[in-house]
């Protein structure tokens, strides 16, 4: 068993949000259940109200001075929470944002591993041996296509597709947890790999998850499962949390 240690975790969240710091935090408190290090959450906030594009670029931009503020903290590992404003900003974004963010965090003295959303989601499907999926997701169709591009730029084809259309980010967070054990019943899964139960950081998922894979026999991750899981994965801690899925199983 790993020695007990209380590992600060950082997070960069859109200003409007108000998931990641729920659903990371249930996770690892899931996780403090049956191992013994600990965890404390510190967040920066980047302005952002509706999920647009010039938004989303705006934002992006603020990225930067978080990393800065969040390394003054001396976090252990940094969280980009934004899945959509990495991937609309170009195929592959995440791993430019993830080394320029950790180089904000040498610079300040004060190093730190850097995980984006969207690579996080990338990896987790890479570790799930992923190469068909299907997703849903908040945003309107343009943005949904955008991520269904970035994913399908990393090589993982996306057979089907629900947007909910909702521009407004509160109202995204304001979504019940429970909704996509329903909605996701209305995707195609016939030869998927793997399911995307929320696309999105913003909109809450975590209490669908495990449902969702007893109902489809299927792993179902999140941007939220995916960020925490590649968390661990940086701080070089076990990734077995019951209840959240296969990805935590312990058998990746």
């Amino acid at each position: 068993m790993s020695e007990s240690r209380t590992y600060r975790i950082g997070q960069i969240v859109p200003s409007s949000n108000t998931t990641m710091e729920t659903e990371i935090p249930a996770v690892l408190r899931a996780r403090e259940a049956i191992e013994p290090e600990r965890f404390t959450f510190h967040s920066s906030r980047m302005r952002m109200k509706k999920v647009t594009k010039d938004e989303l670029a705006s934002m992006d931009a603020d990225s930067d001075r978080c990393a800065l503020e969040l390394s003054d903290a001396r976090v252990d590992v940094l969280g980009y929470a934004c899945l959509v404003a990495i991937m609309s900003m170009g195929p592959g974004y995440h791993r430019v944002s993830e080394e320029r963010l950790h180089g904000r965090t040498v610079e300040n003295g004060a190093p730190a591993p850097v995980v984006t959303s969207a690579g996080a989601l990338v990896d987790a499907l890479n570790v799930l041996g992923a190469k068909k999926i299907s997703i849903l997701a908040p945003y309107m169709k343009p943005l949904t296509q955008l991520v269904i591009n970035y994913i399908e730029n990393e090589g993982i084809e996306v057979v089907d597709s629900i947007s909910l259309e909702i521009s407004d980010n509160l109202e995204v967070g304001c979504q019940d947890p429970l909704a996509p054990a329903e909605i996701t019943k209305r995707l195609k899964t016939a030869g998927t790999d793997a399911i995307i139960a929320s696309a999105c950081v913003q909109m809450p998922s975590l209490a669908s998850i495990q449902i969702i894979e007893d109902r489809t026999g299927l792993p179902v991750i999140s941007s939220s499962v995916a960020t925490t899981y590649m968390m661990l994965k940086r701080l070089g801690l076990s990734t077995v949390v019951p209840g959240y899925g296969s990805l935590f199983s312990g058998m990746y």
